[in-house]
C-alpha cells in the first residue's frame, strides 16, 4: 500500500528528549511518510535512528511557516494528504487512519480534525480539548478550538490557498484553517488524535501574548467590513478570556500532577 499521508516535522534539533517520542508516535499513527526539516542535518543524522524518518530537508531559517511550506512541497507526489507536527507533540496510535476517513469519503472535505490532549513535559495529561463541529463556525468569532496536531489536510487544497502565510509567527494555523474553510468542508472526527505539549519552550506557549494578538488580527481581517468595524466589541473580552485560560493551563502544568 502506497503512503497517502505526508507528515512534516520542523525542528531545531535542540529537544532530543521530545523528538524521538514524536517520531515514534507518527510511525504508530498510520501509513506516513515522515520528512524532517532542520537547520543542521548532521545533528539529525547523529541523534535520530534512520528508521524514524524518510527524508531530511535543510531549513533555510526563514521562519516556521516557511519551513513547513518547504517540507510539504518536498513530500512525494503520492502523498495526497499532508500535515505537520511540532517536534514536542505526539500523535495517537492509528490517528492518521481515523483522520483519513472523512477526506476519503467526502471529496468536498479539505481538512479533518479531532480532539487533542494537553500534556506537560513529562507526558502527563493536564487538560483535554473536547473539540466538536462547533469549532468550525467559531474560527472567525471565537477562540481557536480546532487543534492543529492531529489535523489532516487535502494537499490540493493546501496548495490552492497558497499554504501557510509567512507573515505570521504564531497563529498561522488559524489563518490557514479560515482560508481552507472558504474552499471546502472542515470535518470533525470524534476521536482523540494527538497530544499538544504545553511547556514554556513551546512557541505558542512562550509567545502567548503575541499569539493572542496575532489571532485577533487574523479573525478581524477575515470578516466583512461591517463586522470588522464592530469586532472590537467582542474581540477585547475574547482576548482577555483566552489569555486567562492560557495562564490557568500554565498553572496546572506547574503543579505536581497529583494536586491537579
Amino acid at each position: 500500500m502506497s503512503r497517502q499521508v505526508g507528515v512534516v516535522v520542523p525542528t531545531m534539533g535542540s529537544r532530543p528528549q521530545f523528538i524521538l517520542n514524536c517520531l515514534r508516535s507518527i510511525r504508530e499513527s498510520g501509513n506516513a511518510f515522515i520528512l524532517i526539516v532542520a537547520p543542521d542535518l548532521e545533528l539529525i543524522t547523529r541523534s535520530i535512528p534512520p528508521h524514524l524518518y524518510d527524508r531530511l530537508l535543510l531549513d533555510p531559517k526563514l521562519g516556521l511557516p516557511s519551513a513547513i511550506n518547504l517540507g510539504i512541497a518536498d513530500l512525494p507526489g503520492e502523498n495526497e494528504f499532508v500535515t505537520w507536527l511540532g517536534d514536542d507533540d505526539l500523535l495517537e496510535k492509528d490517528s492518521l487512519s481515523y483522520a483519513l476517513v472523512p477526506l476519503l469519503e467526502d471529496k468536498a472535505c479539505v481538512l479533518s480534525f479531532g480532539g487533542c490532549k494537553y500534556i506537560n513535559s513529562n507526558g502527563e495529561v493536564i487538560w483535554s480539548n473536547h473539540s466538536g463541529r462547533y469549532a468550525v463556525p467559531l474560527l472567525r468569532f471565537g477562540p481557536q478550538m480546532i487543534p492543529q496536531p492531529g489535523s489532516l489536510i487535502r494537499r490540493t487544497a493546501f496548495n490552492a490557498v497558497g499554504g501557510l502565510d509567512n507573515q505570521y509567527k504564531w497563529a498561522f494555523d488559524l489563518d490557514l484553517f479560515i482560508r481552507l474553510r472558504q474552499l471546502g468542508r472542515l470535518r470533525f472526527v470524534n476521536q482523540k488524535l494527538a497530544s499538544f505539549r504545553w511547556h514554556e519552550g513551546s512557541l505558542s506557549v512562550g509567545g502567548r501574548a503575541g499569539s493572542v494578538r496575532e489571532a485577533s488580527h487574523i479573525r478581524k481581517n477575515s470578516l466583512p467590513l461591517i463586522l470588522r468595524l464592530c469586532s472590537p466589541i467582542w474581540e477585547f473580552p475574547l482576548r482577555k478570556i483566552i489569555m486567562i485560560a492560557g495562564f490557568r493551563i500554565s498553572r496546572l502544568v506547574s503543579k505536581p500532577i497529583g494536586t491537579i
